[in-house]
């Protein structure tokens, strides 16, 4: 089975939840919260999931994927296949076409020249882009004309829904950001706070790392939608107040992610003004472990780069006992229940794709402290291990959130017991998955020995995903600390293999090369410590109709058909 035979069925089709509206803004407002604020509105400067899934609200991809991860349109026409023409013979192009009579929410033309230009915008050189493995193998985008665009990739491309597909790729406009190209990025704070879209809803104020005030796109596609003629996206707090606000005060309509203990939930619920939607897809809680020196004693620009290699994490051994301690079947039961599922892989979906990895499964103390013994870390009075002077000692940080605090006091136990001392540290959700790259605090800068946090991928296929560890993807100061290679990674059997991937056209042998990347990092390096399989919980309040939960796409990805019901 070849690369045509998936792009031959890419474009299933996908029924819309039907909207119960009149005409556009004829329900009134609407509430959303969640618990990790925004920081910004443009998704190539943040690879945070509350910056991309505020930001779907108002700019969009040329398609998207929907709950059952197929490709459906949104800007273009129609998905792209060999079947339609759309997919050249030889795999090394993609022509997209752009539904006449779009319009930006300013009222001007949407071009293929946006198009162009968005891919220019991520994949310069001079500047750092957070979604630049969408981008991974592409050549060049070129204008057929003013609806349409060509994608050239260096290679055969069996897989060439990276650029422009997903909440993670949206489509920008060349007119606001223009002058906003290579290093001068970050420092667009209006273009970034504000961008002018052609999604549902336009920004009218922004209050970083607090609340987002909209109102309906004047100039949508669609004239009877958004059924609410204006939003609030209210950001901060915590899972606690965010679940109560929507299950037991009915305050707000949507809650995302309710990182809550089973009990938690249940006892929420009761309250009866909303009810949770739960699904599994991609989300994976993990542990990064840093291969750089975080230390704060290196000069600034230096720390937590390539240019110093980690005193003792590089040691494999020190990594596989860190892991080999963790009792993940405690943290799911703990933390999760049954929305959470123990795991050892980064993409533990679409099954096809999963690797048979289940060594870390069971908790193995004595076996991580033989492990230690053996490569030479000898404990000393105090029970802290030592070798050539240096001390197993650990900053471990994570964002500040009741379960995540859980996991960290129970890991810092398993790990205290094969002699490594841990220091625990969190941070507030808005700063730790910002982007601002001037800040100290975020998971990109990693001014920690290991830090923890749950991240996924768009769509069903991971190569993106994946090709976010090669070694030319490190955040750092050149970079404006952007970067998706968060613990430093470098390995160039891994990035040979990423090329192989990237032009394997026989499924079968995708499903493969993916299992194996997926060890790399995992059970072979254990730079990636995968916790929990992390079934994602969100609520909406009763007299909110049309959400339809999607763990393949930002789950703000149909807010244009969400609407008040009795």
């Amino acid at each position: 089975m070849k690369a045509k035979t998936l792009m031959l069925g890419a474009a299933a089709a996908f029924a819309m939840a039907p909207a119960a509206m009149a005409e556009r803004g004829s329900d009134g407002h609407v509430n959303i919260i969640y618990w990790q604020a925004p920081s910004i509105l443009n998704p190539y400067l943040s690879s945070g999931t509350k910056d991309i899934e505020s930001a779907a609200l108002v700019i969009e991809p040329l398609g998207r994927y929907d709950p059952n991860g197929a490709l459906v349109p949104y800007l273009a026409e129609e998905i792209p296949t060999t079947a339609n023409g759309g997919v050249s013979e030889d795999l090394k192009s993609i022509t997209w076409k752009l539904k006449s009579g779009l319009l930006w929410s300013d009222g001007s033309a949407v071009t293929s020249a946006d198009v162009k230009f968005t891919a220019d915008y991520c994949m310069d050189p001079e500047g750092g882009c957070a979604q630049l493995a969408k981008f991974e193998g592409v050549d060049n985008v070129e204008v057929v004309d003013d609806l349409t665009v060509t994608v050239h990739f260096s290679e055969p491309k069996p897989n060439p829904y990276g650029p422009f597909m997903g909440g993670q790729s949206p489509i920008i406009q060349m007119a606001q950001f223009k002058d906003c190209m290579g290093a001068k990025a970050p420092e667009c704070t209006d273009a970034n706070f504000g961008p002018i879209g052609t999604g549902p809803f336009v920004v009218d104020e922004f209050r970083t790392n607090d609340v987002i005030s909209m109102s309906a796109n004047p100039n949508y596609r669609d004239p009877a939608k958004p059924a609410f003629a204006t939003l609030t996206f209210k950001g901060g707090g915590d899972a606690t107040a965010s679940g109560r606000a929507v299950l037991e005060t009915g305050e707000f309509d949507y809650a995302w992610n309710l990182q809550l203990a089973p009990d938690v939930l249940a006892k929420m619920a009761e309250g009866g003004k909303g009810k949770t939607v739960a699904a599994f897809g991609s989300l994976v809680e993990r542990i990064e472990v840093n291969l750089t020196d975080p230390s704060p004693d290196l000069p600034e620009g230096e720390r937590a780069t390539a240019k110093h290699p980690h005193p003792f994490l590089t040691d494999i051994n020190v990594r596989q006992a860190l892991s080999m301690s963790i009792d993940r079947n405690l943290l799911v039961e703990i933390g999760y229940g049954q929305a959470g599922r123990p795991t050892c892989n980064l993409v533990p979906g679409p099954a096809v794709y999963a690797s048979d990895n289940t060594a870390c499964l069971t908790q193995d103390i004595a076996g991580a402290n033989k492990l230690l013994d053996d490569a030479g870390w000898t404990k000393g009075a105090d029970g802290v291990r030592t070798k050539d002077g240096m001390r197993l000692s650990l900053l471990y940080q994570t964002s500040t959130n009741a379960v995540r605090q859980d996991f960290q006091a129970l890991i810092k136990q398993w790990w205290s017991e094969i002699g490594v001392e841990t220091e625990l540290r969190n941070l507030n959700a808005s700063v730790y998955f910002g982007g601002d790259p001037g800040s100290p605090d975020t998971f990109q800068r990693f001014y920690a020995d290991v830090e923890m946090y749950a991240n996924n991928f768009d769509g069903t296929d991971p190569e993106s995903y994946l090709s976010q560890h090669t070694c030319d993807k490190f955040p750092g100061p050149d970079s404006q600390w952007q970067g998706e290679n968060i613990n430093r990674y470098c390995d160039p059997a891994f990035d040979a293999m990423i090329a192989e991937l990237s032009k394997t056209s026989d499924l079968e042998k995708r499903y493969e090369l993916s299992k194996k990347l997926n060890d790399m990092l995992t059970k072979d390096s254990h730079v990636i410590i995968a916790l929990v399989d992390r079934g994602r919980v969100s609520a909406h309040a009763n007299s909110l109709g049309g959400v339809v939960l999607n763990t393949w796409d930002a789950e703000t990805w149909n807010v244009a058909d969400w609407h008040r019901v009795k």
